[in-house]
């Protein structure tokens, strides 16, 4: 009995692995794996002439150009500034703290649309912000601008969500530590709070760039929709199924797809290779 306990297998396979993983393979293979083929399988039939004349198109490179330029855009902002609010709501205390905290998480909560009506409202010609900006000249609405307010709107949770937890649980004692040996505050945030901190920010990014790359309710109303200009690509595919044009939409969702993969991938890399070093 003690033979069978103390064997590699018995070691290694922990109890329940054969069907837990059963169920995971399954499960995202019917949700994640099986759209994916579904989409590379219609944009087979295209052929490689058909997907690049598509690809190709001035209109359909503005409108990638756009949403991913956007998208990175907007989540290297919300990277710096969602860890700072993150910094602020587990570091301090102030009156009223924890609404404010309650109303990061209105964007998970409002309809995308009621967002881009409200910032179309708040940054348009006459809005509250919007006439301020451009009497200064500064356009927002229906401008790419527009578009990156709109994408930080709903890619801030992301990261503040993901970073929070993290400095939470974060060692104050290091902190005092190297204030105690004569780091500089700023020492102290870039070599002892970041290394902790850099793979949850990653992930915070990685979200909010994935939200913000296919984000729709919340951009086509403060975008305004000018061909080539402020046209993003999810539109562009909505109006390609509109038009019957389905060759088309699957030619620019497989465009979206594999940029969408690149950046995902070499975001995880960089994670990866943070958190290896991090463990030297």
């Amino acid at each position: 009995m003690s033979a069978v306990l103390s064997s590699p297998r018995a070691r290694r396979v922990l109890p329940g692995f054969g069907l837990g993983l059963g169920i995971t393979m399954f499960w995202l293979g019917l949700i994640v794996l099986l759209p994916m083929l579904g989409i590379a399988f219609k944009a087979a039939h295209l052929g490689l002439g058909n997907i690049w004349q598509t690809w190709s198109e001035p209109r359909v490179l503005a409108g990638l150009r756009l949403s991913f330029g956007a998208a990175l855009a907007a989540a290297a902002f919300n990277t710096f500034m969602g860890t700072w609010l993150a910094w602020v709501f587990v570091r301090y205390r102030f009156p009223g703290r924890r609404l404010f905290d309650a109303m990061i998480d209105l964007p998970f909560a409002l309809p995308t649309a009621v967002a881009g009506i409200a910032l179309t409202a708040l940054y348009g010609g006459q809005g509250w912000i919007g006439r301020w900006l451009e009497g200064a000249g500064i356009k927002v609405a229906y401008t790419p601008l527009g578009v990156f307010v709109a994408l930080v709107f709903v890619g801030l949770p992301f990261v503040v969500r993901i970073v929070q937890p993290v400095l939470a649980e974060a060692e104050r004692e290091l902190e005092e530590a190297a204030a105690t040996l004569g780091a500089s505050r700023w020492q102290t945030i870039t070599r002892v709070v970041l290394p902790g901190l850099w793979p949850a920010m990653l992930t915070g990014f990685a979200l909010a760039f994935a939200r913000g790359v296919g984000e729709y309710g919340s951009v086509i109303f403060i975008a305004g929709n000018l061909i080539g200009v402020t046209e993003i690509a999810p539109l562009l595919i909505t109006m390609r199924l509109d038009g019957f044009d389905y060759a088309g939409a699957t030619a620019i969702a497989v465009a979206m797809l594999l940029l969408s993969f690149a950046v995902l991938l070499l975001v995880n890399s960089v994670q990866l290779w943070a958190q290896r070093r991090g463990a030297r």
